[in-house]
């Protein structure tokens, strides 16, 4: 593996701190919101705090370890990565366990792991190699069916969990890859009429609870008790929170219980109760930064595949941030995506540091070194 030139001062000097800050933040941020959620001060259980903390720890390392590799090397072995994918979501649907009426979890004793958290980093890599490689040569049928496969296949797996909304995660970081690849526009616009046309028979395939939550994110009324009780109570939290909020560790709404899986889909509704219009604005401009930062080191990548990787992790983090947002204010509907560094889970919290390590990778090699 390439790792020589890792200890060369100037590859050193070309860490992004602003991504390292920002990154830090968040996950402080996290970490308060968490412990507010499942109530620490009030002499509640820090059983999710440490279970975070340690994924906090694993993540350093799994930063440290992406900086030694580099991102090129990965690129080099994208079949493997891609067959370890594959690999990982076939194993989740033999031997792992159901939660919510969804089999993506593999308990390993010490820890439970969501293969399809660390298959969304598997893929971002293997797509940009695929992209790289059909350079120039996209805007063809043959070419946008090969990478069609190369999408379906992982979704496909994922939709047999069954997982709808970790499905979309893949579908929108596709799209922008894509866009960033030089799709052309025609193109898009007839496979966007493809799925306007195939809209009814994806409707029929949906489970009735996928349904409802469609339904009830049109009309939350429609079902104030069943399907749209999170959706009311996620947005009386976060209005009760007013500008100031209601203090950190003292939202009524979340103390009393009312806000429904508070630590991890609805962690925003905590801090819009507890840390108002103020906290929630602080939050939105650190991911503000954070995604900018991304944008940078890939508009200075030296490469297209440098530069896939960070449009594939940005739009990771795009859609999570707006997904998970907008459903605890009712403008999108309820899919279970968690919050980025903020939202508890092991899982998440690893891969996304695991993506900040291969942003700040290709950040740190964006000039040849000279000797």
């Amino acid at each position: 593996m390439k790792i020589e030139n890792f200890v060369d001062r100037k590859l050193i000097k070309n860490i992004d701190l602003g991504i390292v800050l920002s990154t830090i933040l968040l996950i402080i941020y996290g970490f308060l919101s968490i412990s507010s959620a499942t109530h620490i001060a009030g002499g509640g259980s820090m059983g999710m705090l440490k279970i975070q903390i340690i994924a906090f720890i694993l993540g350093i390392i799994a930063i440290l370890m992406i900086l030694f590799i580099d991102y090129r090397t990965l690129g080099d072995y994208y079949l493997l990565v891609y067959g370890a994918n594959i690999f990982l979501l076939v194993l989740v649907l033999i031997i792992g366990y159901s939660t919510k009426g969804t089999k993506g979890w593999i308990n390993l004793g010490f820890i439970n792991m969501q293969p399809s958290e660390i298959v969304k980093l598997g893929f971002i890599l293997t797509f940009a190699k695929h992209l790289e490689k059909k350079k120039g040569k996209l805007n063809n049928l043959i070419n946008i069916f090969t990478a069609v496969m190369h999408l379906g296949l992982i979704i496909g797996l994922i939709l047999l969990q069954p997982d709808f909304g970790t499905a979309l995660v893949f579908v929108f970081i596709s799209v922008f890859m894509l866009f960033a690849a030089g799709i052309s526009y025609k193109m898009v616009a007839g496979v966007f009429s493809v799925f306007l046309i195939s809209l009814p028979v994806m409707w029929n395939l949906l489970k009735q609870y996928q349904k409802d939550r469609i339904l009830v994110f049109l009309n939350p009324e429609l079902d104030p008790m069943g399907a749209g009780y999170n959706v009311i109570q996620s947005e009386t939290a976060i209005g009760s929170g007013q500008f100031f909020g209601k203090g950190l560790f003292k939202g009524t709404q979340n103390n009393l219980g009312f806000i429904p899986e508070r630590h991890t889909d609805f962690i925003f509704s905590v801090i819009g109760e507890e840390l108002g219009l103020i906290g929630a604005l602080i939050l939105l401009m650190l991911f503000m930064w954070l995604l900018l930062r991304c944008i940078r080191i890939a508009k200075v990548s030296k490469d297209d595949y440098g530069m896939l990787v960070c449009v594939g992790i940005l739009s990771m983090f795009l859609f999570h941030i707006l997904v998970n947002i907008g459903m605890t204010i009712g403008l999108m509907p309820v899919t279970g995506i968690p919050l980025p560094f903020i939202s508890y889970g092991g899982s998440s919290l690893l891969t996304n540091m695991a993506a900040i390590g291969l942003v700040l990778n290709v950040g740190m090699r964006r000039q040849v070194i000279r000797f």
